[in-house]
């Protein structure tokens, strides 16, 4: 806790691992005479008991003296894809909490066990390095709309089973959701996978053990990855020119492969503010067709016009904007008007 920004938030399901998380924020508070952690319950509405429940967090916050608010999803619940949708809403939600009362960091109770369940989904759906590195203890908040606040993990070490031992110890309560166990959800499948994987000596700490090592190789290649893109770009100035983005297409393609498009997606997000990358396939066209363009020495054959991916337009730079000579390429967030063709 001590790296850890304070005072804070602290988002409470009823589940074992986020009481478990509010007991242990509250004490520490306490111990230290510092602010408390205010509470926040969402209430999505995906069941008939989720108002009856969210209500009974609220009395267990209480009974801490602790401060806590129940939000309420509103809105017509989607027939598919539902996990996302949550997580989206519960995000925004709270997100808005956060920023409202002047708090930074909100503090979330994944644990040991969630660390492996993401490690085999991401697995699964054939994430790359960044998909399968460990989740943070210190991370961005993942919505576009707040940039300024960031999520907290300090249970990522412990075990469910570890936390549930606590609860019982002090005799604290807490609710099950069945939805965790409906097999329609692909969580709920990794889950029930876990104890068969112990079997054969892949536990839940040896497969958070692996991610964290991925974690550390992450945090080698985004290194390189910020020594290329300070040789490879030059940020334009001026009140029209806001977020314009102007790139050596020869110095992105001297880096090695990983690395060069590890800079492009880094930089595609960044102008158009989107939170999570480019496909991949996308990329790595767009990555060649930047580097052909950059190694004829200013030759525009290879994007024509212009081209846009992930809500960026890339395309040659006019004479104006040529920082790098004639093969200068200029990024811009796409606006509705021009598009150019998509990569």
């Amino acid at each position: 806790m001590a790296d850890m920004p304070w005072p804070g938030a602290v988002a409470v399901s009823g589940g074992g691992d986020s009481l478990a998380l509010m007991q242990l924020l509250a004490g520490w508070a306490r111990a230290r005479k510092a602010a408390p952690p205010l509470v926040l319950i969402v209430d999505h509405g995906l069941r008939k008991e989720s108002g009856r429940e969210a209500r009974q967090v609220a009395r267990w916050a209480r009974a801490l003296g602790l401060k806590c608010e129940i939000l309420t999803v509103k809105g017509a619940k989607p027939a598919s894809d539902i996990e996302a949708w949550a997580r989206q809403a519960r995000l925004s939600l709270m997100g808005a909490r956060l920023a409202r009362h002047g708090l930074t960091t909100l503090y979330l109770g994944h644990h040991q066990d969630d660390q492996a369940e993401t490690f085999l989904l991401r697995l699964a759906r054939g994430s790359g390095l960044d998909g399968l590195s460990a989740m943070q203890r210190l991370a961005p908040f993942p919505h576009p709309d707040f940039a300024a606040l960031a999520v907290a993990r300090p249970l990522l070490a412990i075990s469910r089973a570890a936390l549930q031992d606590y609860l019982k110890r002090r005799k604290q309560d807490w609710l099950e959701d069945p939805m965790n166990g409906e097999a329609r959800f692909a969580r709920s499948r990794i889950r029930a996978l876990l104890p068969l994987l112990a079997e054969a000596g892949l536990t839940s700490r040896r497969i958070a053990d692996a991610a964290a090592h991925l974690a550390r190789a992450r945090q080698a290649l985004d290194l390189a990855t910020a020594a290329v893109l300070a040789r490879a770009l030059h940020r334009v100035e001026g009140r029209q020119e806001d977020g314009v983005v102007l790139l050596d297409p020869e110095a992105l393609a001297a880096a090695p492969r990983e690395i060069g498009l590890r800079a492009l997606a880094a930089l595609l997000g960044t102008v158009s503010g989107a939170v999570y990358r480019p496909r991949f396939d996308a990329l790595e066209s767009l990555f060649d067709r930047l580097a052909a363009s950059g190694s004829r020495a200013g030759s525009r054959t290879g994007l024509g016009g212009g081209v846009t991916l992930h809500g960026c337009r890339i395309g040659p730079a006019p004479v104006r904007y040529q920082a790098f000579g004639p093969k200068t390429l200029v990024i811009a967030k796409e606006s509705s008007r021009g598009r150019g063709r998509s990569a």
